[in-house]
């Protein structure tokens, strides 16, 4: 579908990434500090089937084009349901439902699967962002009443980005992720020495605990990383995911992490679990992204049940790599319950919405203000029982 905005300028949606050269996609998406928003990764979710229309991920992305030249895109997806969001907004379906509103399909913006912040347009340097933004919400809202779509939402979204869709008349809702920031650490000590001195002991001795089971985490990069290694992380995704049942969120297939060594390894870290005996074979593995000064956990695995391997193969050992290679921001993924104690302080996050249905709008925006006041107060209380020392709470 094509439609012509004033001259020189025309409005394509598109069903597939690969409909547009990668070149003029990364144009606008290397620029950015999120890795989730570039042509291979979001194509490799299409290409191996784990966002696409059988999985309820229809893709359906906006670009905008001056004459020939790409100079905005919006990934979108037509959505059935709502897993693998991370922003749980079923109470919203089920009000839905009740007073008789069809909640299903909405259009989404969020890279499939990914809790990371950094969600936004992506707009070529030098172009009037407010100007183009106008533009693409405008086709957005023209998409939505045509096709009778509830509501279009942006998840995990870029904090820049946020006052820009505000001035456009999208609402912010409030939610936390659990970030670790280089506070100028030189070494692992350094990281250590913000904990009180309990905490400062379970950090060690959960590390020590690798290493009487004789087992060395080695972090491994780009073309270090043998190519067996990624089908065996799908393994240790599915095994973990498995453990979970219904709860374990397997979105991704094996084909998607066989095609990151030949499109992505140079963004990818893997923490592999080495025993004394076999140098060749993790036993256990955690998969990061890293790109900038930013460094991502996406999963974890392990053929054995090791005591705190999970700790140190998912936060101390990247924590140790992020200090060395002066990464200054760690997100190891969604969940809490572990983080908190581990130096992963409460930070804020921000999902935008907008509602095409006035009886969704009229409830939903009073309740999104009332939220947002009981998550700043939950922040702010998880915060101040971080284990640190009185000289860094």
């Amino acid at each position: 579908m094509v439609e012509k905005l004033k001259p020189r300028y025309s409005i394509a949606w598109i069903s597939k990434i690969a409909e547009i050269p990668q070149e003029a996609w990364d144009a606008l998406a290397l620029p950015l500090k999120t890795p989730f928003l570039e042509w291979e990764w979001l194509n490799n979710l299409e290409t191996s089937h784990s966002a696409t229309r059988k999985t309820g991920w229809l893709p359906n992305h906006l670009t905008l084009w001056r004459d020939r030249t790409l100079i905005a895109a919006a990934p979108l997806y037509l959505k059935g349901h709502s897993a693998g969001e991370f922003v749980f907004d079923h109470q919203w379906a089920s009000l839905a439902e009740r007073i008789g509103v069809d909640y299903y399909p909405k259009l989404l913006g969020m890279t499939p699967f990914t809790p990371a912040e950094g969600y936004r347009f992506l707009i070529a340097p030098g172009e009037d962002e407010d100007e183009i933004t106008g533009m693409m919400v405008h086709e957005i809202d023209s998409f939505c009443s045509q096709n009778r779509i509830s509501g279009c939402h942006f998840l995990y979204v870029d904090p820049e980005w946020r006052a820009v869709l505000e001035r456009q008349g999208f609402s912010s809702w409030l939610h936390h992720s659990y970030i670790w920031e280089n506070d100028g650490f030189q070494n692992f000590d350094d990281y250590l020495a913000v904990f009180n001195a309990n905490q400062r002991r379970n950090i060690k001795r959960e590390r020590k605990a690798v290493e009487k089971a004789g087992l060395t985490l080695q972090p491994l990069t780009g073309d270090e990383i043998p190519h067996s290694l990624f089908p065996l992380m799908y393994q240790f995704y599915a095994d973990t995911c498995d453990k979970f049942g219904w709860w374990g969120s397997k979105y991704l297939t094996k084909r998607f992490f066989e095609q990151l060594h030949s499109n992505y390894r140079h963004r990818v870290v893997f923490f592999a679990a080495y025993s004394e005996q076999d140098n060749r074979h993790p036993i256990g593995m955690s998969f990061c992204l890293y790109k900038g000064d930013r460094l991502y956990g996406r999963y974890w695995g392990s053929f054995q049940e090791i005591d705190c391997l999970h700790f140190d193969a998912c936060y101390y050992s990247p924590i140790e790599w992020a200090i060395a290679h002066d990464i200054q921001m760690f997100d190891p993924g969604a969940g809490g319950r572990h983080k908190k104690r581990r130096g992963f302080p409460a930070k804020p996050n921000q999902s935008l919405h907008r509602f095409y249905n006035a009886r969704l709008e009229q409830i939903l925006l009073p309740y999104i203000r009332e939220v947002n006041q009981l998550e700043q107060q939950e922040i702010e209380a998880m915060n101040a029982e971080l284990p640190f020392s009185n000289s860094n709470s």
